[in-house]
C-alpha cells in the first residue's frame, strides 16, 4: 500500500466526525448540569447553615428565659422560706402584745402593799397565778426587762417617759412598767423615769471644770 492510500484511510469519515461531535456537546451539557447542581447545592447549604445558626440562637435565647425563670423561682422560694421561719420564730409576739395591758396591771397592782390579812391572801394566789403567765413567757422564750435603779439608761431597751432631777444624767430613777424582749427581737422597752441634773448643777460643773483647768496651768 503507497503512502497516499495510507494518509486516504486515516481521514474519519463523516459520520464519525458528526457522532465525535455529539459526544462533545453531550458532555459539555452534563458538565453544565453539575455546575447548576453544585450552585443549587451551596444556596441549599448556605440557607440551613443560616437556619442552623438562627436555631442555636433561639435555642440560646431560651436557655437564658429559663436560667432567669429558675432563678427568679428560687428566689421566691428562698423568701417565702425565709418569712415562713420569721412567722414560726416571732408566732408568739401577737399574743404577748395582747397580754401586756393585763400584765401591767399584775405589776402596778403588787406595788401596792395590802394590809388587810384577807386581801393579803389574794394577793398571794393572785401571784402564784401572774408566776404562771412569767413561766409560759419564759417558755416561749420571752425575756423580761427590769432595769434596776441607778442603772445607765439604755434607748435601745428603755423609754423615758419622764424626767426628775438627780446628781448625774441619764440614770434610771424609777421603772415605771418593764419591757418585753421575745428571742432577738424588742416588743416593748420598759417604760423608766430617767435622772437629768438641774441647770444650776451643770452650770456650777462647769465652772469647777474651769477652775481646776487653771489651777492645772
Amino acid at each position: 500500500m503507497s503512502e497516499e492510500e495510507k494518509e486516504v484511510k486515516d481521514i474519519p469519515k463523516e459520520e464519525e466526525i458528526e457522532e465525535v461531535e455529539e459526544v462533545d456537546d453531550d458532555s459539555s451539557k452534563e458538565d453544565k448540569k453539575l455546575t447548576r447542581r453544585g450552585k443549587k447545592y451551596k444556596q441549599q447549604i448556605s440557607l440551613l447553615e443560616a437556619e442552623s445558626e438562627k436555631l442555636k440562637d433561639e435555642v440560646e435565647a431560651w436557655k437564658n428565659k429559663y436560667y432567669q425563670a429558675y432563678a427568679d423561682l428560687d428566689n421566691t422560694r428562698k423568701s417565702l422560706q425565709k418569712e415562713h421561719e420569721t412567722i414560726v420564730k416571732y408566732r408568739s409576739q401577737g399574743f404577748v402584745e395582747k397580754l401586756l395591758p393585763a400584765l401591767d396591771s399584775f405589776q402596778m397592782a403588787f406595788a401596792v402593799e395590802p394590809k388587810e390579812e384577807n386581801v393579803k391572801n389574794y394577793v398571794q394566789g393572785f401571784k402564784m397565778i401572774y408566776s404562771q403567765f412569767e413561766q409560759a413567757m419564759k417558755d416561749e422564750n420571752i425575756s423580761f426587762i427590769n432595769p434596776k435603779i441607778g442603772e445607765e439608761f439604755d434607748s435601745n431597751r428603755m423609754h423615758a417617759i419622764q424626767t426628775v432631777d438627780g446628781d448625774e444624767d441619764g440614770k434610771v430613777a424609777n421603772v415605771y412598767v418593764r419591757g418585753y424582749k421575745l428571742k432577738d427581737r424588742l416588743i416593748r422597752p420598759a417604760m423608766v423615769i430617767v435622772t437629768k441634773k438641774p441647770e444650776e448643777k451643770q452650770v456650777d460643773k462647769i465652772e469647777e471644770d474651769k477652775e481646776e483647768e487653771t489651777e492645772s496651768k
